[in-house]
C-alpha cells in the first residue's frame, strides 16, 4: 500500500508497505525485490526459472509503471487482505484473541489464493484449441495495461494476477514478525512485539492449498489505519501497529537483493530489513515454482511448458513454438525422413560400387 498512484500521476498518502515508487520515502522496493528474485542473467535466454527483460518489466514494473506486483497499490490500497494487514496478536492481555488474528491472516491467504488461481485459469487463453500459442495473446509490442477493463492479452492478465499474489506475499515479510527480531533494548509489548526469526518460504503462504494454514502462536502483522503511528490510535489503540512493525523501506540492489539504509524503526533493529527483503525474494521464487507446478497439474506437462515459456520469454512466437507438441512431431518426422533418405542414398551408392 504505499502511495495512491497511477502510472502518470500520483498523490501522496502514508507509506504502508514495501514501496512502489521513487519518492515519499519509497525506493520501488517491490520492483527491486521482484527483479532480484526473477530476472534472467544479462543476455541469457529464460529456461523457465527467470523472466527475460521485457516480460520482467511487466511483472516488476519500470519507469513510471507499477508493474503487476505494484497493482494492489493502485486499486487495493485500502484492502487489508491484499497486504496481510490487521492480523495482530500479543500473548497476555490484548484487545484481540489469537483466533481473531488468525482469521484476519486467513483472509489475506484466501485473497492471495484467489489471485493465484486467477493466474492459473487465465493462462488457458495463451493457447488455442490445438495447444498452440495465440500470437495476439502473448504479444508485448506495448506494455501491459493494469486495467482489467481494457487489457485483453492473456499474458498480461496472467502476469497481473500473479503479480497481485506476489505483492501480498512480499508484504507478509515486511508487515509481520515472521522473519524479524524485537528490539533487545526494550521490553516486549505492543510497541515492541516479539520476533519469530523464521526462514522463508513460509508454510502460511500456501497459495496452492485450500485448508487453513497452521499459524505460530506469536505471529502478528500490524494493525493499520490512515493515522498509522505508535502507540496506535482509533481502531488500532492498544494494538501492535503497522508503524511499529513494518520493515517497508530502504535501499535494495535489484541484481543481488543486498540491502542498505533501512528507514523504519523496526527495520533498523539488527538486520530486520535485510531479513524481510531476503524472505520476500525467496518467497517470490517459491511462488513462481508453485505456479509452474499448478499449470502442469491443471493442463499437463506439454501445455504447461509452452505456457511457462510464453510468460517468461519476450518473443514467445519464435522462442516457444518449437516446444509445442505439434512442432516437435514435425521436426522429428523431418529428421527421420532425412535419415531414411540418407540411408537409402548410401545403400544405392554402395550397390553401384
Amino acid at each position: 500500500m504505499a502511495l495512491l498512484a497511477s502510472c502518470v500521476v500520483w498523490m501522496p498518502s502514508p507509506a504502508v508497505a514495501f514501496g512502489t515508487i521513487d519518492g515519499g520515502g519509497q525506493n520501488r522496493e517491490h520492483e527491486r525485490i521482484t527483479r532480484a528474485a526473477m530476472a534472467c542473467p544479462a543476455g541469457a535466454e529464460s529456461d523457465g526459472d527467470c523472466f527475460e527483460p521485457k516480460s520482467l518489466d511487466q511483472l516488476a514494473g519500470h519507469g513510471k509503471s507499477f508493474g503487476a506486483v505494484g497493482a494492489p497499490d493502485r486499486t487495493e490500497v485500502s484492502v487489508p487482505a491484499a497486504h496481510c494487514d490487521d492480523a495482530d496478536y500479543l500473548d497476555g492481555s490484548y484487545p484481540r484473541t489469537r483466533a481473531q488474528a488468525s482469521g484476519s491472516l486467513l483472509d489475506c491467504v484466501n485473497h492471495l489464493r484467489g489471485r493465484f488461481r486467477e493466474a492459473v485459469d487465465i493462462a488457458a487463453d495463451l493457447l488455442d484449441d490445438q495447444g498452440e500459442l495465440v500470437g495476439a495473446e502473448v504479444d508485448l509490442g506495448t506494455d501491459c495495461v493494469l486495467d482489467p477493463g481494457s487489457e485483453q492479452r492473456a499474458k498480461c492478465k496472467t502476469v497481473e494476477a500473479f503479480g497481485r499474489a506476489l505483492h501480498g506475499t512480499q508484504d507478509f515479510y515486511s508487515h509481520s514478525n515472521w522473519a524479524d527480531a524485537a528490539d533487545p533494548s526494550r521490553a516486549i509489548g505492543a510497541d515492541n512485539p516479539p520476533g519469530l526469526n523464521l526462514p522463508a518460504p513460509s508454510a502460511v503462504l500456501d497459495l496452492r492449498g485450500t485448508s487453513a494454514p497452521a499459524v505460530p502462536a506469536a505471529l502478528s502483522t500490524g494493525c493499520f489505519v490512515l493515522r498509522d503511528r505508535v502507540p496506535g490510535v482509533e481502531a488500532c489503540e492498544g494494538r501492535i501497529t503497522h508503524a511499529g512493525l513494518n520493515k517497508d523501506n530502504g535501499l535494495i540492489d535489484p541484481s543481488t537483493g543486498s540491502t542498505t539504509e533501512p528507514t523504519t524503526p523496526r527495520g533498523k533493529v539488527g538486520d530486520n530489513f535485510a531479513k524481510a527483503v531476503a524472505g520476500a525474494i525467496v518467497e517470490t521464487r517459491h511462488q513462481w515454482q508453485d505456479l509452474r507446478a499448478a499449470l502442469e497439474a491443471g493442463y499437463g506437462r506439454q501445455k504447461a511448458s509452452l505456457m511457462i515459456c510464453a510468460l517468461t520469454h519476450d518473443d514467445p512466437l519464435n522462442d516457444c513454438r518449437r516446444r509445442s507438441p505439434a512442432t516437435v512431431v514435425v521436426v522429428i518426422s523431418i529428421g527421420l525422413i532425412g535419415l531414411v533418405g540418407a540411408g537409402f542414398l548410401l545403400f544405392r551408392m554402395r550397390r553401384q560400387a
